[in-house]
């Protein structure tokens, strides 16, 4: 048989039909390197199949077993889903057990699946109506004959779907494709382990004969990939090094004034971060920092010490932060503070435009906006100075817009997300990097508590007691409105019960399809205490700052990820009063009421990142738009520390040695494509 390149079209091989070429072609799988390296999304041990299950479970399992009945069923009107009855042992076996599997919406399967067949299926069980039932499980139809099958009897690839090709006719492709291709393809433009050739690893990676040998495999290009990642990041970084910048933080009177202006002092976490800016404003290339600090760590402080220095320095600063609420909301906060040292403050957002009433003539020494900063003909003068509030919320072309009105500004980008440390390396590699990891003095403690179902009354009445106390409070839920799909609660459907049950308080909505001007007159109501309680969902998560707010109950709270959990508590606790948030759950989860005793047991975020990486995985975690994170191929390798540390070690050899890979010419073309893969 002809041996193969792993660069050749898959129409060059005989044994892919033309009709099975155009399926992969819908999937974007045009070589075979393509194929080869859309890698198994997980491995099923079919040696040893499991029991047929009795009762719910929380983990996925591999069943063989028996159609036996097949019929189209509805439920609750029009709803039509496809129901096969599966036997354990078989159509005659005495005693047998069984489980019924369910496809909704998906009238097809009537074509897919009929009595008789032997089939193989991967999903959870769970009950209903006394009975064991699997919701879509991943099924697989067993031929009848196997003989030295490389679909059973043994650790058994699965892969993410193709519409038009079955799992049984993706393996054996791939199977083929291992067998007939030339060993010497597979070798990468930069060998990282000698000692493990990569065409081996590529076989042991779609047919392992172990799971740790699997696991092996995998590694090994994940590691590939995070070496070339790790690559782009410094080498952008050593390009950003290249240039001059502005030598600014010479002159120190404005810092001098505010600091000793402030009734308290800064944290030493604070004297830190401030001093790791100094130093990069006062170095000779533009500045390029990341400050990260868990929610109520004083980011506001650190930056506004930061923009001081720059408009000492004779330059214009810009703070862009992600909402209206949230810029409108600091540029109260500069106001209050820096209006008596004289600085020109301006606000620019897609509704509203402001200056401060400073009675010194001149352009606006610090500008603070939206995104509307970058659209709406803000004349800059002389940008020297950016600060990008909750840098994740805006994608990387907003962020190079604002850079590029300044000439060469000095960038500090501020987040209240705590990143997993094993994270941050990869997701802000090209960063230097500030950590706040202490809360300012004169907080409240925050007592956070699990409850499942609890009573409307018990709620009720422990609301009504803050608010005798002259507190307010929010109540958060995950849907706006009713919805047909999703079980949750909504905002505006129990806004209207809160309001009959607060009668004598006053009862405010905040949600994210209100006009800015309605959200903007609701939260001026809330933070000036005209309103005392908050109906809301997670439009609040980000920037709201009312020190009197002391309660927050988080309904469904199963629904939202611990990070977003975190952020939404760091609404609470910002006053000197003690604060309480409360995080109901129906308990139905599997493994909810464990999750949400995470928040209860710390408020450490950097803890609480961590332990959401483990439970959602890095996928989950990082959200969309991460420096370009949704596009690895192995980003579940992300939460191993060791292996982000072995590719960072070997990328810094290589820019160590050739700072701009003139001495690694495919390496660099590489990284100027944007891709990662080696």
């Amino acid at each position: 048989m002809t041996k193969y390149r792993r660069e050749d079209p898959l129409t060059s091989v005989d044994f892919i039909s033309a009709k099975d070429v155009l399926a992969y072609g819908s999937a974007g799988v045009l070589s075979l390197a393509d194929l080869l390296e859309r890698f198994p999304k997980r491995y099923e041990d079919r040696r040893v199949f499991d029991a047929f299950p009795t009762q719910a479970s929380g983990q996925a399992l591999c069943l063989r077993g028996t159609v036996v009945d097949t019929q189209v069923r509805r439920m609750g009107g029009r709803k039509q889903f496809y129901q096969a009855v599966i036997f354990e042992g078989g159509n005659n076996a005495l005693n047998s057990n069984k489980i019924i599997c369910r496809w909704f919406n998906m009238p097809w399967m009537k074509n897919a699946l009929a009595e008789g067949h032997e089939v193989i299926l991967y999903g959870k069980p769970k009950e209903y109506q006394g009975g064991i039932v699997m919701d879509h499980p991943d099924f697989e139809i067993v031929g009848e004959t196997e003989g030295m099958s490389i679909h059973l009897e043994r650790i058994v690839p699965v892969y993410k779907g193709i519409s038009g090709i079955s799992q049984r006719k993706l393996r054996e492709h791939v199977f083929k494709l291992l067998g007939n291709i030339d060993s010497s393809s597979f070798q990468s433009v930069y060998e990282l382990d000698p000692s493990y050739p990569r065409h081996e690893a590529m076989s042991e990676a779609h047919f392992p004969e172990s799971i740790e040998q699997a696991k092996a495999a995998k590694r090994y290009f994940a590691l590939e990939e995070f070496f070339a990642l790790q690559l782009s990041v410094l080498w952008k970084r050593a390009r950003v090094r290249e240039h001059q910048g502005r030598v600014m933080g010479k002159k120190t009177k404005l810092l001098t004034e505010f600091y000793h202006s402030l009734p308290f002092d800064l944290t030493e976490a604070q004297k830190r971060s401030v001093k790791e800016i100094l130093a990069d404003m006062r170095s000779h290339f533009p500045m390029s920092r990341l400050l990260q600090g868990d929610v109520g760590s004083g980011k506001t402080f650190v930056a506004m010490c930061a923009m001081l220095l720059a408009v000492d320095s004779g330059v214009q600063a810009a703070l862009m932060a992600p909402t209206q609420i949230l810029a409108e909301q600091h540029y109260l906060t500069f106001k209050k503070w820096l209006d008596p040292l004289g600085v020109r403050i301006s606000l620019r957002t897609g509704s509203r435009q402001e200056d401060s009433d400073v009675d010194l003539e001149g352009d606006a020494q610090i500008i603070i906006g939206t995104h509307a900063l970058l659209y709406d003909g803000v004349d800059f003068k002389d940008l020297g100075f950016i600060v990008i509030d909750e840098q994740h919320k805006f994608g990387v072309g907003q962020r190079s817009l604002l850079i590029r009105q300044g000439m060469m500004p000095d960038v500090l980008v501020m987040t209240a997300t705590p990143i997993p440390r094993t994270l941050t390396l990869t997701v802000y590699g090209d960063l230097d990097v500030s950590i706040l990891d202490e809360r300012p003095a004169g907080r409240g403690e925050v007592i956070t508590v699990v409850r499942k179902k609890p009573k409307v009354s018990d709620i009720t009445k422990f609301i009504k007691d803050q608010l005798s106390e002259n507190r307010q409070a929010y109540l958060v839920y995950p849907l706006v409105e009713e919805s047909d799909t999703l079980k949750a609660e909504a905002a505006t459907v129990e806004y209207a019960k809160w309001v009959k049950r607060f009668s004598k308080f006053t009862v405010g909505l905040l949600h994210g399809k209100m006009k800015p001007e309605e959200k903007d007159e609701v939260m001026t109501a809330f933070r000036n205490g005209d309103i005392h309680v908050l109906v809301a969902t997670t439009v609040i998560e980000v920037g709201v700052d009312v020190p009197n707010a002391n309660t927050m109950i988080i309904y469904n709270a199963e629904r939202f990820g611990l990070a977003q959990l975190h952020q939404l508590r760091g609404r609470i606790g910002r006053g000197k009063h003690k604060s309480y948030c409360v995080l109901i759950t129906d308990g139905k989860t599997d493994g909810s009421v464990e999750k949400l005793q995470v928040m209860a047991d710390t408020a450490d975020g950097f803890q609480i990142a961590e332990a959401d990486l483990r439970l959602r995985g890095p996928g989950d975690v990082m959200g969309t738009a991460q420096s370009g994170l949704t596009d690895l191929k192995f980003i579940d390798f992300l939460a191993d520390t060791e292996l982000l540390r072995e590719a960072r070690t070997h990328a810094e050899r290589v820019i160590a040695s050739d700072p701009k890979l003139e001495r690694h010419p495919q390496l660099l073309t590489l990284i100027q494509d944007g891709q990662v893969e080696i």
